[in-house]
């Protein structure tokens, strides 16, 4: 989990509706500063784009995020994700994940859902959707309550936002997709993508300082 995360503070959460979008996408965002990134099971391209972006990029830490069902999850191996997020747990998808041997994020949104994760050896969970949960406010009640435990919250985080969760104590990483616009990403507009990533890069540098 540390070697696949360290020095990654501000992760792109993608949605990708066409493949060859991927490659141009994820080198975007590595020029920007931006090397994990999380693709989105959301789309029927989602698992080539994963494997496009392994194997032309491997420099690029890709994981699949959305995983709902065990299928989710050998979609994602199959595709070569290096690691695996879910926005909730079940039993079934937690077995499945950790089974697998991928460093993997589950998804919590209340306390009971942190404990249960946390009897699992899980000590880093995502917390979505972060801002509809309460946000900065949430993650510091929850702190005290279970120290060890980090997230990485994700869902409504914006480059506005994004240095108040990193100097939360609890949060070593934020998930999000601003730095990807989905008209950038449509128009190919990857010098654009790029300079948002430079932006994104910069403010997580500067929190982990």
């Amino acid at each position: 989990m540390h070697d696949v995360f360290r020095g990654a503070s501000v992760i792109p959460v993608l949605t990708i509706e066409r493949e060859r979008d991927a490659v141009p996408l994820a080198r975007a965002l590595f020029e920007g500063g931006l090397s994990v990134i999380e693709v989105a099971l959301r789309s029927r391209a989602a698992t080539a784009a994963i494997t496009a972006i392994t194997r032309e990029l491997p420099l690029v830490v890709v994981g699949a995020g959305t995983l709902q069902r065990a299928a989710d999850v050998a979609a994602a191996v199959h595709a070569g994700a290096h690691f695996l997020v879910s926005p909730g747990t079940t039993p079934e998808l937690a077995a499945s994940a950790l089974a697998s041997d991928l460093p993997y994020l589950p998804g919590v949104a209340t306390p009971s859902e942190v404990m249960m994760a946390r009897s699992l050896g899980i000590c880093v969970m995502k917390l979505f959707p972060a801002e509809a949960l309460g946000g900065i406010a949430f993650l510091r009640a929850l702190a005290p309550v279970f120290p060890g435990v980090a997230f990485c919250p994700t869902g409504g985080i914006d480059e506005r936002s994004v240095a108040d969760y990193l100097a939360l104590p609890n949060v070593p990483m934020v998930g999000g997709s601003w730095m990807a616009p989905p008209d950038a990403v449509a128009a190919g507009d990857w010098p654009r993508i790029r300079r948002l990533a430079e932006r994104a890069a910069a403010i997580g540098r500067a929190e982990a300082a």
